[in-house]
């Protein structure tokens, strides 16, 4: 279980993959974020939660590849499940770690909503579970105040 050694060795990360997929960053920051992973504008600008420094490396890529993607993939289709494929392999089990250590944080707890949308059959009966199904991308309302 590999950990990143600090922010710039994350920023590295994502310049790598950026530089990998044709993606060009306007701007890159880790700050605090109470209610998801990452964010990323059309403008170019891409943040991420520094909780994420705290994590696997594995768990950081993910985060790192699924947002990279959206500049050219705006939803989790099936080109979006391909290119995740492409740069991570079986990156459903990622996923699944992630959604995981979201649902054991309180103000993580619905990140993953989106991907969890459009995840195949067999995932989802993985996720049926009740400690993962508030799981989302978003906050869900309820949680915003705490």
């Amino acid at each position: 279980m590999e950990k990143w050694t600090d922010k710039a060795e994350f920023k590295r990360a994502v310049y790598d993959y950026a530089d990998k997929m044709k993606i060009k960053l306007k701007s890159l920051a880790l700050r605090p974020m109470s209610n998801k992973w990452a964010s990323c504008s059309t403008d170019g600008n891409l943040n991420f939660n520094k909780e994420l420094l705290d994590l696997e490396k594995e768990l950081g890529e993910y985060v790192i590849v699924h947002e990279l993607l959206h500049f050219n993939v705006p939803n989790h289709g099936k080109l979006w499940k391909s290119l995740m494929t492409a740069y991570l392999g079986d990156y459903e089990k990622i996923e699944l770690k992630l959604k995981k250590i979201a649902g054991s944080q309180p103000n993580l707890q619905a990140h993953l909503k989106a991907a969890h949308a459009n995840a195949e059959p067999k995932l989802l009966k993985e996720l049926a579970n009740p400690t993962q199904e508030k799981i989302g991308f978003k906050k869900s309302p309820a949680l915003q105040n705490k």
